[in-house]
């Protein structure tokens, strides 16, 4: 049954195959494991700024799933704005990939981004089939994104590249996983063929 509002009422793309997921990128990393997180994460981070760049580039929209880190009052600017100005731990990563204008954002209380959150009714909206997803934790967040996304049908890209955990072990534990039970596409993010996947349907 197609959707009674096709609108999205916005100046992102309002229908495309593919779109990028930016998992808890905008963190304060104010956590036992922090320091640890952002050693392996900042280079991840400039990859996928550079990954980030080309999906916009190309039309694909680029949308911020992000933990409320249990503040319901909060909302994603303010997380922004914090993480950018406050002299928290996260903030080189949060620098490199602070939002754009026409970027889409979505606040998630637990590990997936699809729990108790609009991110599925945002992503049938535009008719995306394709999901790159990407970020921290490699082995939580992301893994658990991954997971409900395979659940619902999505084909998967999980470049290995942009994603970061506490360790070098538990990201590759985590990307073999997500490769071997999840059918994810882990190339990395400088093979990753955006025209390609914008204009084949997944296999």
């Amino acid at each position: 049954m197609p959707a009674k509002n096709n609108d999205l009422h916005g100046n992102a793309p309002e229908s495309c195959p593919v779109a990028l997921l930016l998992i808890d990128v905008i963190n304060d990393l104010d956590f036992e494991y922090g320091e640890e997180v952002l050693k392996q994460a900042l280079p991840a981070a400039r990859k996928l700024t550079e990954l980030a760049k080309r999906a916009r580039a190309a039309g694909i929209p680029v949308i911020y799933v992000n933990d409320n880190f249990g503040k319901w009052r909060s909302d994603f600017r303010k997380t922004v704005d914090h993480v950018v100005s406050d002299g928290v731990r996260g903030q080189p990563i949060a620098e490199l990939l602070r939002p754009k204008e026409n970027d889409y954002f979505v606040l998630k209380p637990k590990h997936s981004g699809f729990f108790s959150t609009t991110l599925d009714t945002l992503l049938k909206y535009l008719e995306s089939e394709k999901l790159i997803i990407a970020g921290i934790a490699t082995d939580m967040c992301v893994l658990f994104t991954a997971s409900d996304a395979h659940m619902r049908d999505y084909h998967l890209f999980v470049p290995k590249d942009c994603s970061a955990a506490a360790s070098r072990e538990d990201h590759e534990r985590a990307i073999a996983l997500m490769e071997s039970k999840f059918d994810a596409d882990t190339t990395t993010s400088d093979n990753l063929d955006l025209q390609q996947m914008l204009n084949f349907a997944p296999t």
